[in-house]
């Protein structure tokens, strides 16, 4: 299936449109299931799962200057339009009735600190780490926001497994100090 990702991804970068329409069905269940973790402690009455992966694919449909290397590639951009979608969700919501989301930043079952603060507190901790160490804030993105396995980041990101989790224990560490003012 990995193969068949990337195979279709390259084959719509090269101009066959129809690689997209064959690709939705292999990625659209794990996109759900993405997008269904993320806001499963969430308002999702707001924002149903269906929406979300839709747009989402709208969105990476929409990229044409990106050139498709593999499936991990995918869900890490899938990842990035995900998150920009929450947040924008969330600040419409906020506008509206000055009320952020809950979100669960530990999604890792190796690592029991559970985090609860607003999705807008975490995008903006996610872009001052992204300043200060944009090599961590990829991880946390591709883990929290992709679900992405540290094999599967380590692979996208074109560094070890142990390397990741180290970085990833250490974004995880700051965001907390930093989401909760410690």
């Amino acid at each position: 299936m990995t193969e068949d990702v990337t195979r279709l991804l390259q084959e719509w970068q090269n101009g066959r449109k129809s690689a997209l329409d064959e690709l939705l069905p292999i990625v659209y269940d794990e996109l759900r299931r993405v997008a269904h973790r993320l806001l499963q402690n969430e308002y999702a009455a707001t924002l149903p799962t269906t929406a979300l992966v839709h747009e989402a694919y709208l969105k990476l449909a929409g990229q044409h200057s990106v050139d498709w290397r593999n499936r991990g590639q995918f869900f890490a951009l899938a990842a990035q339009a995900m998150r920009r979608i929450l947040v924008d969700h969330a600040r419409e919501r906020r506008a509206r009735k000055r009320d952020g989301l809950k979100i669960a930043l530990d999604d890792a079952a190796t690592i029991p600190v559970q985090l609860n603060e607003t999705l807008l507190d975490l995008d903006l901790a996610l872009t001052e780490l992204a300043a200060r160490d944009e090599m961590q804030a990829r991880i946390v993105e591709l883990r929290y926001f992709a679900g992405l396995t540290f094999e599967e980041t380590a692979a996208v990101l074109g560094l070890s497994t142990a390397g990741v989790f180290r970085e990833w224990t250490f974004a995880r560490a700051w965001l907390y100090r930093k989401i909760n003012g410690v």
